[in-house]
């Protein structure tokens, strides 16, 4: 038996923006995990506990995105010579509670997590690189609207910066040749680690509303221009040169930025609920936003003091907002 795990991911900045090739995205890797197990079988047998139920590999709809996911790793590996066996693969770890998601990047965690289980099966040695294109893959074939940050993040496990590459170039290409030959080429985008040079709070808030994703994503796309774009790109370059510099004071400001850049954008972004996430942090040694798509699920903020991460802390509960994740950023770099 064979076991792997995937992360949640949440952005910090650079959203909406990054849907648009060569675009930045700071995305932060976050330590809530699925897990699958895997193993040759006599037959196929998928089970995930989102369900109750398994299935093979016989389309359900369900299950679709897991085994279009299996399709194209088995298509990956039958183009290299590999001969395909059953398995059995069980799947771990909803990203949700009571029904409602996190909004951490779960179906891009679980196309990474079932591609992780499959070449750790098959014995294939697996690089970051490969991972992030067979999973863009499965995306690109299924119509995904989503800009493939949440899997450059899932795969890399770090805190981010990422490139994105033209979408509609690589679709084109899956299109009119197999994906084992796609793989081999340059699609043109970079993931890079960031590395902070100081020490602060991470907190991740959950307003408990649920957002769905494409569908904010196809409604805000329109509202994007060229002043939006080169906006956003110099907000996630200058925030990322303060986390690299320890600048506190600049790291509120650029985060503070991207925020108002999304206000801008859509009205829908910021929920009664998340608004409420980003003005309690007012007045502190802090800055709070909206992650990701928006229009609920989770906010970020981040903390320069102890004090103040206590008094966020009470604020966001007294709210209703519940802390889902807290990290220290930062500590663990010092020689």
């Amino acid at each position: 038996m064979i076991a792997v795990k995937t992360c949640g991911k949440l952005y910090w900045a650079g959203e909406y923006a990054i849907l648009e090739p060569g675009q930045l995205s700071l995305i932060k890797a976050i330590p809530i995990y699925m897990k699958a197990e895997i193993a040759f079988s006599e037959n196929y047998r998928i089970y995930s506990d989102m369900f109750d139920f398994a299935v093979d590999l016989t389309p359900n709809h369900d299950y679709s995105l897991i085994q279009e996911t299996i399709a194209l790793v088995n298509d990956f590996l039958a183009n290299r010579g590999q001969t395909l066996r059953p398995f059995s693969l069980e799947i771990r770890g909803k990203m949700e509670r009571e029904g409602k998601k996190f909004g951490l990047g779960s179906s891009g965690s679980v196309v990474v997590l079932v591609i992780k289980a499959l070449l750790a099966l098959y014995g294939l040695s697996v690089n970051s690189e490969l991972l992030f294109k067979l999973a863009s893959a499965v995306l690109l074939k299924r119509g995904d609207n989503g800009s493939m940050g949440d899997l450059a993040c899932i795969v890399a496990e770090d805190l981010i910066l990422y490139q994105s590459f033209d979408r509609k170039k690589i679709a084109t290409w899956l299109k009119e040749e197999n994906v084992a030959t796609v793989v081999e080429r340059d699609w043109g985008f970079s993931i890079s680690q960031v590395k902070p040079g100081l020490e602060c709070d991470f907190l991740v808030g959950w307003t408990k509303e649920v957002a769905v994703s494409s569908q904010m994503v196809q409604q805000i796309k329109q509202n994007i221009n060229q002043n939006f774009l080169s906006s956003s790109k110099a907000t996630v370059s200058a925030l990322v040169e303060a986390l690299g510099q320890g600048n506190a004071e600049e790291i509120i400001k650029q985060v503070e930025t991207a925020s108002q850049l999304l206000e801008g954008l859509s009205p829908d972004i910021y929920t009664p609920s998340l608004r409420e996430l980003k003005m309690a942090s007012r007045g502190l040694q802090a800055v709070a936003k909206s992650s990701g798509a928006g229009g609920g699920d989770c906010g970020i903020a981040l903390s320069f003091d102890m004090q103040t991460t206590e008094t966020l802390k009470n604020r966001w509960a007294d709210l209703g907002i519940e802390l889902l994740y807290q990290e220290r950023i930062g500590h663990d770099d010092k020689s």
